[in-house]
């Protein structure tokens, strides 16, 4: 932990070190720091029907694989939930494998709310599902653009790397604020198949749950 005084004079409080930090930030998908998540990271992401290196991506974006990570919105752990998301899910977003129970579930939920759309389950994943649903898309927030940037980056390789992105003259210089406006991807196929079944109690359920 490490204390600065920001430009206003106030104390911040940083729980992130610059190991963490550079992993966070990095532009390109890093190797997992602690072997015990490698498991845990594939059992989930196999759970959910999801593609391991989507949720590295999420992890690495989120907190660098900062298990102890707070953001200064109350986001906690390596995927970085929110209280009333990891109280949703019941999972204790402390303790790291929950947090991966947390975070998968929540991403396949948003994955087949938009029917499998990446884009816009990335960009819910960081700006709520009401923001991606109110703007029919990704929404106009800087962070959230460079958000999905960078999570898509990152799992896709090169070829997201390759977006243009805008700039904006500022004091210090020229800046990255968001990426350009460009033609959607095309839908990436992780949605789960339909099933009937019948519950312990005899009743008939359907559900998209894996066997």
């Amino acid at each position: 932990m490490r204390i600065t005084t920001g430009p206003d004079g106030r104390k911040i409080i940083y729980n992130e070190t610059p190991t963490q930090l550079a992993r966070r930030t990095s532009g390109q998908l890093v190797p997992i720091p602690d072997a015990q998540l490698v498991p845990l990271i594939e059992r989930h992401s196999q759970l959910q029907n999801l593609d391991p290196r989507l949720v590295r991506a999420v992890i690495q974006a989120e907190s660098g694989y900062n298990q102890r990570a707070l953001s200064n919105k109350g986001a906690i752990g390596l995927m970085q939930l929110m209280p009333g998301t990891a109280n949703q899910l019941r999972v204790d977003p402390w303790n790291a494998e929950e947090n991966l129970r947390g975070g998968t579930t929540y991403l396949r939920q948003l994955l087949d709310r938009f029917q499998g759309r990446l884009e816009w389950a990335v960009a819910a994943y960081n700006a709520g599902p009401g923001a991606v649903e109110r703007h029919r898309g990704i929404p106009p927030y800087r962070e959230t653009k460079e958000y999905v940037r960078r999570v898509l980056s990152l799992y896709q390789g090169d070829a997201a790397r390759s977006l243009p992105r805008v700039t904006t003259a500022s004091p210090g210089g020229t800046r990255i604020i968001a990426t350009a406006p460009v033609a959607a991807p095309p839908p990436v196929d992780i949605r789960r198949k339909t099933r009937i079944i019948r519950d312990s109690d005899n009743r008939i359920v359907v559900t998209t749950a894996l066997e």
